[in-house]
């Protein structure tokens, strides 16, 4: 343990968050400042902008998620960081933009390191050292911090993992270790911070315990032994990312959904199982008023998800991996009592990036990067708060670039092609392209998108 808390404080004191000549002062500053508040982060992979009841599903339930949007804000124009998981993550974990972040797709373009899926050779880029994490930033303010289950930030560098990032402790799978992820849902083995355990339940091929509630367990017994201190709990399941596998189909076994429906509709509901377990926790520990717990998705649904069956995106149009609403627009829903709205629906529009800075205010830390986002602390207050003309930018390999501005939503599908724009004030479905009709917006925005963005050594704009 002394190693590795004098390896983050080299880590923190190299990404100027802390100085040895102050770090005695800022201690006596936080001794002195009120309670700061515990941090829960729970987010689902893949999880569509219509999967939730409370976002207008009629076939899904979600009681417990339901609950937490009726106590807390829910935000109806909410964007995840990109169109697939590791770069939307890293928006989230650096409040960049993807038109800035280190990490811009799944797979790199060049550079990075290279290794296999399925038998195919691959290139996957990392979150470097350099790059200041939501859990080094509050590390810094005496956060204690804990990443469970999904980080896919560390592409196949076997150094680039939660403990080399930031983060306090560690449980869950990696990339460069297939093995601690499988089977899907049911794995064998996982992380213990960096030593790779079996999950007895699960031995030669026995599915006795989900994923789901191996996370749960372990997010239960972090928040019980932090409970005295602020923490910050970093809580990634993988669901419903496919494979859609698990046992129990509960309530939806003997209805006349598709076998893929009824399977996808039970781990959503399972996951909102385990949320409410969390949430207990929380109301049992004494914790609800002094934790906001901010629940959200990595990208919109997939392409293997029952998306017309159970209307996953909604009304939207796209899906995971490209940058049309469904591909981007997310569940946001945002809990602390006595500080956030209770039982609002916003309209305000967010983003990922928006979350390092939202954080850094309410806790008085500071990131010591440029970031993209801008504290939306009066939109969770319930309050109006003039950033629906700011320019929110995406770019993704498949589906190019895209703006949000206002009511405006810009998207070209190749770094040389038109401007597709919608108006999604009146076709939130981006069925109408009216980029002929309204010129003046065209070249405002083509304007900004001059400056939007740096190039990338991973996905150098030449090999698209």
């Amino acid at each position: 343990m002394q190693k590795t808390n004098f390896s983050l404080r080299s880590i923190l004191i190299g990404a100027g968050i802390i100085s040895s000549a102050t770090s005695q002062t800022a201690l006596a500053a936080t001794k002195a400042e009120p309670e700061k508040p515990n941090i829960i982060f729970i987010i689902a992979d893949d999880m569509g902008y219509g999967d939730l009841a409370c976002y207008g599903n009629k076939v899904v339930k979600t009681p417990n998620i339901d609950q937490l949007a009726h106590d807390g804000i829910r935000f109806t124009q909410a964007y995840a960081g990109s169109a697939v998981s590791s770069p939307s993550r890293c928006c989230l974990l650096t409040g960049k933009n993807s038109g800035h972040s280190r990490i811009r797709d799944n797979f790199a373009k060049a550079g990075g390191i290279v290794g296999d899926k399925n038998g195919s050779p691959i290139r996957r880029a990392n979150l470097l050292k350099t790059d200041t994490t939501l859990a080094l930033m509050l590390h810094g303010v005496g956060y204690h911090s804990i990443l469970i289950n999904k980080w896919h930030q560390d592409g196949f560098n076997v150094n680039a993992g939660p403990l080399d990032r930031g983060f306090d402790e560690f449980k869950g799978w990696l990339i460069n270790t297939p093995e601690s992820n499988t089977p899907y849902y049911y794995p064998a083995k996982r992380y213990n911070n960096r030593e790779l355990i079996n999950i007895p339940e699960n031995q030669n091929g026995v599915q006795g315990k989900h994923n789901n509630d191996i996370s749960t367990d372990e997010a239960l017994q972090f928040i019980d032994e932090n409970k005295a201190k602020p923490f910050f709990l970093y809580l990634a399941y993988d669901t419903p990312h496919e494979p859609y596998i698990i046992k129990d189909l509960g309530i939806y076994k003997n209805t006349d959904l598709s076998e893929t429906a009824k399977t996808y509709a039970a781990l959503i509901t399972h996951l909102d199982n385990n949320v409410g377990r969390v949430l207990r926790e929380l109301d049992a520990k004494g914790l609800r008023n002094n934790t906001i717990v901010i629940f959200i998705s990595d990208n919109g649904g997939a392409v293997m998800a029952p998306r017309e069956e159970l209307k996953c995106n909604g009304n939207l149009r796209g899906l995971k991996g490209n940058l049309y609403e469904g591909g981007i627009r997310v569940p946001l829903i945002a809990r602390w009592p006595k500080h956030f709205a209770t039982g609002k629906i916003s309209e305000a529009i967010t983003y990922f990036p928006d979350f390092m800075p939202t954080l850094a205010e309410i806790t008085g830390a500071k990131a010591t990067q440029h970031i993209d986002g801008i504290s939306i602390l009066p939109s969770l207050k319930g309050k109006n708060q003039d950033i629906e003309k700011r320019f929110l930018y995406w770019e993704f390999p498949n589906q190019t670039q895209a703006v949000r501005w206002g009511k405006w939503k810009a998207i070209r599908t190749g770094w040389k092609k038109a401007l597709e724009l919608y108006d999604l004030d009146n076709d939130i479905s981006e069925k109408n392209n009216v980029a002929k009709e309204n010129p003046e917006v065209i070249v405002t925005i083509t304007n900004y998108l001059k400056t939007a963005r740096t190039e990338s050594e991973n996905w150098p704009t030449t090999s698209n």
